[in-house]
């Protein structure tokens, strides 16, 4: 599986490189600036990428723009993004396009290898991953992260295939439902999780925090 990783300190970097290396990961680039992220994305096409949120030049942004344009020109490219603090406004705009293949770690995660190899090998196979801090932020003063519960099974189903960035078609054609019956599931979480329509929130994403906030309650 191949990888681009953009980090600009050298150390965790290098670090980064040698724990995917092995784990079975070939680097196709290891990069440590805005401008070389967007040239390796465009260059390699990897299997996924990781990504720190603040690069060179301007150290603002530069690594979560480089993979959200990437994903523009290749829809559903995987991308993990590290960052030091919880910061909701670059994951709810990692997570706006509702392509799964995304990811939102601190970088505390990566100290755990175990957990942050998972982490990329879910990302790379169209999963969502999202650091619990960063669930617990978006999710804050929301009703719907208490109310998994009340979902059938076959929601459950749906849900979780929703997490992994399926669309509803894609969704039916796994469960072997009609995508009517399927939109219909989906409404029917959207209620049940108390996600009415908003301008300002994906109900979608909404919905997938909330499951992913489930499973690390389980766990």
């Amino acid at each position: 599986m191949r990888v681009v990783l953009a980090e600009d300190l050298y150390l965790l970097r290098e670090g980064l490189s040698q724990l995917l290396r092995a784990h079975g990961f070939e680097i196709a680039a290891a990069v440590e600036s805005g401008p070389e992220l967007s040239a390796a994305l465009a260059e390699h096409r990897p299997d996924v990428a990781v990504v720190d949120v603040r690069l060179p030049p301007s150290y603002t942004d530069e690594g979560l723009r480089a993979a959200i344009e990437a994903r523009r020109q290749v829809p559903g490219l995987p991308v993990l993004v590290l960052s030091q603090h919880v910061e909701q406004l670059y994951a709810r705009e990692l997570l706006a396009d509702g392509s799964g293949g995304v990811g939102y770690l601190l970088k505390d995660r990566v100290l755990n290898a175990d957990q942050f190899i998972d982490a990329v090998n879910r990302v790379a196979s169209g999963g969502t991953v999202m650091d619990p801090d960063v669930i617990a932020k978006l999710l804050a003063n929301r009703p719907a992260a208490g109310r998994i519960d009340q979902l059938t099974a076959r929601e459950r189903e749906v849900l979780a295939l929703m997490a992994e960035g399926r669309s509803n078609a894609a969704i039916s054609q796994r469960l072997f439902v009609s995508e009517g019956a399927v939109g219909k599931h989906t409404a029917s979480i959207f209620t049940k999780l108390n996600l009415s329509v908003s301008d300002d929130d994906n109900r979608r994403v909404l919905a997938v925090l909330a499951y992913l906030n489930s499973l690390r309650s389980q766990a």
